[in-house]
């Protein structure tokens, strides 16, 4: 069996947020970057599946140089392979189509992606993918086992969680479940030496065209003042919750 896992590069949620160029792009200066979390969860589920079922696993990401030591973190981890394809991408639809377009000819029986990105928190790369190789697609995955061309998962759903079972291809958008962070593989001194002899191969990229356009970037506002009312003057309370928050 052959796995995909694909990778995106994102902001440690401990970065400073700034934007440049009248507010229409995002400042890289002095951000570390991380493996989006919901991506590593599926990475990891992958290593496990690796370990059970004896697959081989590879790790895509789409994006420039700088990602590479992101895509190197996930060999250490245990991915056997990695690919990148390099672009700057600027919008789900140029994921989608080059991943899909890198997976065509390969054969691969399930391709694990987060959710969503914490960056943008799209949560269309997945399903996108899924569409356009017409394989089987389950969101918000929290658990998924595998037995030779089958396979089980439960996804979260607004009233509970939905069971699930068919026949691969599989395109799934993991998220916290499918392992727990006390589950995530922290790459140990042996993995970090063996992911420099894996090979890393970058792929040209086929899509330039964008179906999107980023107009502009805008922080949130800043919190106003706290009114603090004495609770025996309800009255005061619901004149500002009419007049001034303006929700009643």
């Amino acid at each position: 069996m052959k796995v995909l896992v694909c990778i995106s590069s994102v902001p440690d949620t401990t970065s400073k947020i700034n934007f440049i160029k009248n507010e229409t792009q995002f400042d890289k200066s002095g951000v570390q970057y991380i493996i989006n979390p919901n991506d590593e969860f599926g990475l990891t589920r992958a290593i496990w599946l690796k370990e059970k079922e004896s697959c081989e696993v590879h790790a895509i990401c789409v994006g420039g140089i700088d990602t590479d030591p992101i895509l190197r973190k996930a060999l250490a981890i245990g991915a056997d392979q990695a690919f990148r394809v390099d672009i700057n991408p600027m919008d789900a639809n140029q994921v989608a189509r080059e991943i899909s377009d890198f997976i065509k000819d390969k054969e691969y029986n399930l391709i694990i992606a987060g959710r969503e990105s914490i960056d943008y928190n799209g949560g269309m790369v997945p399903g996108m993918i899924a569409t356009l190789i017409n394989a089987n697609y389950v969101s918000n995955c929290v658990s998924l086992d595998v037995d030779q061309s089958n396979f089980k998962a439960t996804r979260e759903t607004d009233g509970g969680k939905e069971e699930i079972s068919g026949i691969l291809p599989l395109v799934i958008g993991g998220q916290k479940g499918l392992v727990e962070e006390s589950d995530l593989i922290i790459p140990n001194m042996r993995g970090i030496m063996m992911s420099r002899k894996k090979p890393l191969t970058i792929i040209e990229a086929k899509f330039q065209k964008l179906q999107t356009k980023t107009v502009k970037y805008e922080k949130l506002p800043p919190k106003g003042e706290v009114k603090l009312v004495n609770p025996e003057n309800i009255n005061d309370l619901i004149d500002l919750l009419h007049n001034e928050a303006k929700v009643i």
